[in-house]
């Protein structure tokens, strides 16, 4: 019978059992995201009202072209919400199945970054809501609006909508990435500091790759990131150590253990 329960760093499998882990993570992966999508769908109509808030009122009544559009379209829309509401378990059987490859040292790493990920990504799925959406919309809908007949096609916008989401839940992903290469000794506080200027270029390039980016949205998400890049410094500053030196304190053991053994 397959495991679910991480492997220990000294346990021995073998590459069946690995294999065998590695199909039943994917299965309960797959049923946890078709329960996710199912609920998504039956809460559809909630689901659609929560995405159209961010409409201006007078482009709210969206267009479909052919009869199976809104099927289709709701059903997308399903999808998009299922992912986002399986993304924490889906993180962690990804996490279970390499945690063998970690030693106690790194595993001390590793999980403080993990339970840093879903709330950052909920941070950044909020503020793409209540501050992105809102301001491109505001932006794009009303370019050059009395040049143009502007109506908006569901499908088209519940895809934007979506991508958005996700896109700046995982770009608030930043301090978990920089703690992470600090802390495993790959890069130090002070070099990150004295490029701060190649982080704002790489900020500025990965804000304008947003889907339907705009000046005005380039702008206004560059800011949350650029402020947690800083906040990862001082994370990095006070948590960054490298990983030689969380080898040798599991190799030795924590400062308590080691003066009972003299005692």
């Amino acid at each position: 019978m397959a495991r679910l329960r991480p492997a220990k760093f000294d346990d021995r499998l073998t590459l069946v059992e690995h294999l065998d882990e590695l199909r039943t993570r994917i299965i309960v992966c797959a049923v946890v995201l078709m329960v996710a999508i199912g609920l998504a769908f039956w809460q559809n109509a909630l689901l659609l009202d929560i995405a159209q808030k961010p409409l201006p009122s007078d482009h709210d009544s969206l267009l479909t072209l052919s009869p199976s559009e809104p099927f289709f379209t709701t059903v997308k829309l399903a999808v998009y919400a299922g992912i986002l509401l399986s993304l924490p378990i889906l993180l962690y059987q990804a996490y279970a199945f390499v945690l063998p490859a970690f030693s106690p040292g790194e595993r001390r790493v590793v999980l403080p970054l993990l339970l840093m990920v879903p709330v950052l990504f909920i941070a950044g799925v909020v503020f793409a809501y209540y501050v992105v959406m809102p301001a491109a919309l505001n932006f794009l809908l009303n370019f050059n609006d009395d040049d143009f007949n502007i109506q908006v096609r569901a499908g088209e916008y519940y895809g934007f909508f979506a991508l958005t989401e996700i896109s700046v839940g995982l770009l608030f992903q930043i301090p978990v990435g920089v703690l992470a290469v600090t802390r495993l000794g790959i890069i130090t506080p002070r070099q990150l500091a004295q490029n701060r200027r190649y982080a704002l270029l790489v900020i500025a390039i990965v804000a304008m790759l947003l889907p339907g980016t705009d000046p005005v949205t380039m702008l206004i998400s560059m800011a949350p990131l650029y402020l947690l890049f800083e906040f990862s410094i001082v994370l990095a500053r006070f948590f960054g150590t490298p990983r030689a030196e969380l080898d040798d304190e599991a190799e030795i053991g924590p400062p308590e253990a080691q003066a009972g053994g003299v005692g």
